[in-house]
């Protein structure tokens, strides 16, 4: 018997096959690769994944649903199955080497699991199913009005691309709200370098806290520096100290964060 979705553990569980084909389509080619799954569920996606991977390490949370998974898979060696919070997971070290990243992500905690993912070594490409306001925030250009710090601290490091809407029916049970698949590649030419990337991320959250403020109020708000001094570190990076932090791109964050470590 299946184990049944827990409302606590926010369980929506894929069924959709053209969905779950979409998902790993998106992945690309997976004969020589790793996959790590983020929150496997009952194994729809899996199924497809250990047939075309060449491992596959498979998350879950729920005790009773990873049970369940080391069952089906017992007599698939390239199967793991880690019983345990992927938030407290290195997905680089349960991967053991380079690895690509998907996952039908809990509404209720897909921005700490969007950053966590974030962290060295990044998956080589990542495809999330998520909320659809959560794939349209994450996509969203400087200036538009969901545009904040997930925005900025994604596309400040990766590619983003909104791949599908999915419908509430695609799930059982199904959520309240659309969903849709989005890809997430690293750039080859990231906007901060690596020993800047906590800074950097701390001061596009601390800024969007603020993202009413002009730009020379959140600088001085964050770093505690006088007016004069705020204000030619702005000038320096050719930004407008009245300026709102809605309207900076993640370039223009890089530049500015740069400025005030330097």
């Amino acid at each position: 018997m299946l184990p049944i979705p827990r409302k606590r553990f926010g369980q929506h569980f894929l069924h959709d096959t053209r969905v779950l084909d979409t998902i790993v389509d998106a992945l690309g080619p997976l004969g020589t690769k790793t996959v790590v799954e983020i929150g496997p569920g009952r194994g729809a996606l899996t199924d497809r994944l250990v047939e075309r991977a060449a491992r596959v390490v498979a998350i879950e949370l729920d005790r009773d649903l990873a049970a369940h998974l080391r069952q089906r898979y017992i007599d698939r060696p390239h199967v793991t199955i880690i019983e345990g919070d992927v938030l407290e997971t290195s997905l680089a070290d349960a991967a053991g080497g380079p690895f690509v990243l998907a996952g039908n992500v809990p509404y209720y905690i897909t921005t700490p699991i969007l950053f966590h993912a974030l962290q060295r070594p990044r998956a080589d490409v990542a495809i999330y199913l998520v909320q659809k306001e959560v794939a349209d925030r994450m996509a969203a250009p400087p200036g538009d009005k969901i545009y904040g710090a997930l925005s900025v601290n994604v596309q400040a490091v990766a590619r983003v691309e909104v791949v599908k809407r999915v419908p509430p029916g695609a799930f059982n049970p199904p959520p309240t709200v659309d969903s849709a698949i989005v890809r997430v590649t690293p750039r080859a030419d990231p906007v901060v370098n690596e020993m800047l990337e906590q800074r950097f991320g701390r001061f596009v959250q601390a800024a969007f806290g603020l993202r009413r403020k002009q730009l020379i109020r959140v600088v001085r708000t964050v770093t505690a520096l006088d007016p004069v001094a705020a204000g030619e570190i702005i000038e320096r990076c050719g930004l407008r100290p009245d300026a709102r932090p809605e309207v900076l791109s993640p370039e223009d964050f890089a530049r500015l964060v740069g400025a005030l470590n330097a």
